[in-house]
């Protein structure tokens, strides 16, 4: 099937990224050198993969779950050596060696993979790329990027910015893609932080732990949500320690907060542990 007599299809998420602009300004993000191994989730019909191998990027190695496009990017592209190409679930293959991954990501997928590409809080890829320039639904980076008290503030913006420094290079309106989303949608750059500025596993865990507890009521103050962890004097001591007032809701709550949360948790619930 060429690339003419194939149709984007809804059960895949294909939108075509179309506009110049945005496509050169997703690779100038990336900022890739000859050093560079890169891996593209869903290249679709290669607009993005022709810019990423005209760059200074030492491979392009692409994962395409629709085969009835593969032997449309085999033909245009497999004649460059530094390009390859990978027919099959991006979710379930074994991913090529790479350092930086751009993409404009099938949105349906876009949770299990964040968590493919940067990883959890208690599970962090390893080793970590050194960027993901990424193409989203705006609502997704709003929230990766959220500031505490926004309303987009959730559970994912303290794990993504926890993992990675998380910024944005771009919106892109629906017009920029064929056929059009229903949705607005927003280019996002994650630097993932190196292995040293991570948090130890057993604090990683209290954190998730905290965010899965707290968020679940998120209209709920933590005096409530937390209710039941600590006795109340105690529990007054720990969110002061941190920063926090009981009275505070789980949105208001900054990512390093809830670290200080979690490792006085982890402190007490330790000298309250019985002895062996």
């Amino acid at each position: 099937m060429t690339f003419a007599a194939h149709h984007a299809r809804k059960r895949f998420g294909q939108h075509w990224l179309i506009d110049a602009s945005v496509l050169d300004r997703i690779v100038a993000a990336a900022e890739l050198t000859g050093a560079d191994r890169v891996l593209e989730v869903g290249p679709g019909r290669g607009a993005l993969t022709e810019r990423l191998l005209a760059s200074a990027a030492g491979s392009v190695a692409a994962v395409e779950l629709d085969r009835d496009l593969v032997a449309g990017l085999r033909e245009r592209f497999g004649a460059d050596p530094r390009f390859s190409l990978l027919q099959g679930d991006v979710l379930e293959l074994p991913l090529p060696a790479a350092n930086k991954v751009v993409a404009n990501i099938p949105y349906n997928i876009t949770g299990p993979l964040l968590d493919r590409l940067v990883g959890r809080l208690d599970r962090p890829v390893q080793p970590p790329y050194g960027r993901l320039v990424l193409l989203v639904q705006q609502e997704v980076g709003e929230r990766i990027r959220a500031k505490p008290g926004s309303s987009a503030f959730s559970a994912l913006s303290v794990r993504m910015q926890l993992l990675a420094r998380c910024t944005t290079v771009c919106p892109v309106p629906p017009r920029c893609f064929q056929p059009p989303p229903k949705v607005q949608s927003e280019v996002v750059c994650l630097d993932p932080l190196p292995p040293e500025q991570r948090l130890a596993p057993e604090l990683a865990r209290s954190v998730e732990q905290l965010l899965r507890r707290c968020f679940a009521s998120r209209r709920k103050m933590v005096r409530n949500t937390l209710s039941g962890l600590l006795a109340e004097p105690e529990l007054q001591a720990l969110v002061a320690a941190a920063g926090v007032e009981l009275q505070q809701r789980p949105q208001e709550i900054a990512p390093a907060q809830w670290v200080e949360l979690a490792a006085g948790l982890n402190q007490r619930q330790a000298i309250q542990a019985p002895s062996a």
